[in-house]
């Protein structure tokens, strides 16, 4: 359904240790770096960018938004929080089932260094 997601960042560097930690947890290769941006996934899938803001003015995060990767099983999820955390990120909703969404959801909330939001979650029963 998407193409991509982009966040933004005030420290590219700080952001770089954090994503890398976290995206090669749940798969996704670095597909470039540069001195203004990251970016994670595949030219012809989906990708997912942390970069400074076009306008040149302060990254803020969304209130209400966040991006949620999905896992191929709880163990994932748990080293995406885990991995998270040891790189500079902060929690939000520790690694758990949430059967208000659905049975088998299970997820983990943090936030980046920049305090944007993601989320890791596993819909399979055998997770």
């Amino acid at each position: 359904m998407y193409s991509h997601v982009t966040v933004g960042t005030s420290d590219v560097k700080r952001s770089e240790r954090f994503y890398d930690a976290v995206m090669v947890v749940l798969g996704h290769p670095v597909l470039f770096k540069n001195a203004k941006a990251l970016a994670y996934g595949t030219g012809t899938g989906e990708k997912f960018f942390v970069l400074y803001p076009f306008d040149g003015k302060e990254a803020r995060p969304g209130n209400g938004v966040h991006a949620a990767f999905k896992a191929d099983s709880r163990a994932m999820v748990d080293a995406f929080h885990k991995a998270a955390l040891e790189s500079g990120g902060s929690d939000e909703g520790p690694p758990s089932l949430r059967p208000h969404y659905h049975p088998n959801y299970y997820g983990a909330y943090i936030r980046d260094p920049d305090g944007n939001k993601l989320q890791a979650v596993c819909h399979r029963k055998d997770g």
